[in-house]
């Protein structure tokens, strides 16, 4: 197999290979492995530039090699004892190979099902070696490269061939980008964790829950991930990069009295590990969680919903990022299969003119808190950009990769993907910004004048979320769906708060952000990880509570079920029985 994919690849002269753009020299230092690996890459990169072309056929224009490195160290304890301690390293390989050139290649929508039988067989896994090992690396990265300029220049060729009987369109966008190369080697980032500390305080907390027997199942979970990148490009990009994103999570069930399954949590990240909460802060937390939970079995359940609320940062946040941040993302305004809420709409009024959105990547952080969606440069060799999506209402700019959107030929840095994938353009720190912000209680005040006025009996108060989910499609109803925790009925005449539960947010896109009325002056950061397209990427959204004159609220699935038959275990009643 190696010597005939050789000889296939070596049998057109390298004449017509394509020149390499200028970019910064570099020079690998071979005393340190990690630049070493970058050499080999580059190498090998270096190699398939000048030779990698079928006789008769075009060469590609375009190459880029990504080894993505994720070192986890993660423990976990339930019911006082551990049941989680592992150390993993996995390392995976992307590769990107483009035939035909920037203003037209290979890429496009995926076919769905291709019955010519043209597929060898044989694909080469994405795995990287795990050891520093140049000579492996080369070879891993020879046989990927082989496999995606074969795909591509097919797919060149049938796009090229269907191109006959489309009619030209001067407003398509080209299909690639050009950018300027960069050269960055980042000096090695320190991941230390405390795993024997994080052993003892993860069986001191959960062994804590268990004094409450209303709570059947719980858990603990604390992490680090450490990614090291190592990107080249046929354009002279060079980097290492890093990454380390700390994570603390706990998570609690219980069920209602009538049956109804109840979850809180508390989910905690940070760059630096001092940043996780432990000790007594944290069992402040967690017995705040506690209370939330048998509150929440206590609680009426809320009937369907629709009138003024007010959504704490954490759940606007959510509302922004599904509702506005996934419909600005480059790559659906070329979709035909996509809904297209804001193709055409720049210079246009799509907000609220007191409302302001970002997308910033090179934001580290929130006063104390780091921001999960920092980077340096994206997923694609492209320095990340502070980019202004809406400014005062009227709609600038799309969250770009280096697939430009009609209007727009350049990346501001936000091709993103999970190792293994295919960067498409994603939300990293997604920033609301208010010119027209009052305090809480104002806000408070606003909510119940809002409520009188619509002659409803009550607004609402939605203080958290899990998280939620949307349909960009065009097949599909243009819609976006939040999952709340905690949801408080505010009364229109006395302003008492009680909590109401089986409730989740749903709402059209472009209905939901134009009720919005007022903001808070508390913006708060919401950190977590988005899954889309290219898989999951850490993002954050930062955001201020926000008035809303009218939402849905549709009750939850039906999710009952009975409780345990016995008592747990430790419970005071087994107790005594064994006593």
């Amino acid at each position: 197999m190696l010597a005939l994919l050789a000889c296939l690849l070596s049998a057109a002269p390298a004449a017509s290979a394509p020149a390499a753009s200028s970019a910064p020299a570099w020079a690998p230092d071979l005393k340190d492995p990690r630049q070493r690996m970058l050499g080999a890459m580059a190498d090998e990169l270096d190699r398939a530039r000048k030779s990698l072309q079928l006789r008769g056929h075009e060469a590609p224009y375009f190459i880029s090699y990504a080894v993505r490195g994720i070192e986890t160290e993660e423990v976990g304890a339930k019911y006082g004892a551990l049941f989680l301690d592992r150390t993993r390293h996995d390392r995976r390989l992307q590769v990107d190979v483009r035939v035909g050139s920037y203003a037209f290649d290979n890429t496009g929508q995926p076919e769905g099902f291709d019955f010519d039988g043209s597929d060898s067989g044989y694909s080469p896994g994405r795995e990287a070696p795990l050891d520093d090992d140049p000579v492996a690396l080369r070879n891993a990265l020879w046989l990927m490269t082989d496999e995606h300029y074969k795909k591509s220049l097919s797919g060149y060729l049938k796009k090229k061939g269907k191109e006959v009987y489309r009619p030209d369109d001067p407003d398509a966008p080209a299909s690639f980008s050009r950018e300027e190369p960069h050269v960055a080697i980042e000096a090695a980032a320190a991941h230390p964790f405390d795993r024997e500390g994080w052993k003892r305080e993860a069986r001191e907390q959960t062994a804590r829950l268990r004094t409450h027997p209303e709570l059947f199942d719980s858990q603990l979970r604390v992490s680090v991930d450490h990614e090291a990148r190592h990107f080249a490009s046929s354009e002279g990009t060079r980097l290492i990069t890093e990454q380390v994103i700390y994570g603390l999570h706990v998570q609690a069930w219980a069920r209602a009295p009538d049956g109804m399954l109840l979850e809180d949590s508390r989910d905690y990240y940070g760059a630096r590990e001092t940043e996780l909460p432990r000790g007594a802060e944290l069992s402040a937390h967690i017995d705040e969680m506690v209370g939330e939970l048998l509150a929440l079995r206590a609680a009426p359940v809320l009937e369907p919903y629709t009138g003024p609320a007010l959504l704490a940062p954490e759940a606007a946040g959510v509302l922004f990022h599904e509702a506005v941040g996934h419909r600005l993302e480059g790559e659906r305004q070329n979709d035909d299969k996509d809904g297209h809420t804001f193709k055409g709409q720049v210079g246009k009024p799509i907000l609220p003119f007191f409302l302001t959105i970002l997308d910033d990547p090179t934001a580290r952080g929130l006063g104390p808190v780091s921001l999960n969606g920092y980077y340096r440069f994206d997923d694609q060799g492209v320095p990340g950009q502070r980019a202004t999506l809406v400014q005062k209402g009227v709609l600038q700019s799309f969250l770009l990769s280096r697939a430009p959107v009609n209007g727009f030929a350049h990346s501001n840095g936000h091709g993103r993907s999970a190792p293994g994938r295919d960067p498409v353009a994603r939300m990293s720190n997604l920033i609301v910004e208010s010119s027209k912000t009052v305090s809480a209680d104002k806000l408070k005040e606003a909510l119940i004048a809002e409520a009188r006025r619509q002659e409803k009996p009550y607004g609402l108060l939605i203080r958290d979320v899990t998280g939620g989910n949307t349909d960009t499609s065009g097949y599909a109803y243009q819609a976006f769906k939040g999952q709340p925790r905690l949801v408080y009925r505010v009364d229109a005449t006395t302003g008492a708060t009680t909590l109401v539960r089986g409730v989740e947010i749903v709402g059209t896109p472009l209905l939901s952000i134009n009720k919005i009325i007022a903001t808070g002056d508390d913006p708060r950061v919401f950190n977590g990880y988005c899954g889309a397209e290219s898989g999951f990427v850490p993002v954050s959204t930062v955001a201020p509570t926000v008035l809303v004159s009218e939402i849905e609220l549709q009750r939850t699935r039906k999710d009952s079920g009975r409780p345990p038959v016995l008592p747990s275990p430790w419970s005071s009643s087994i107790e005594s029985v064994q006593h």
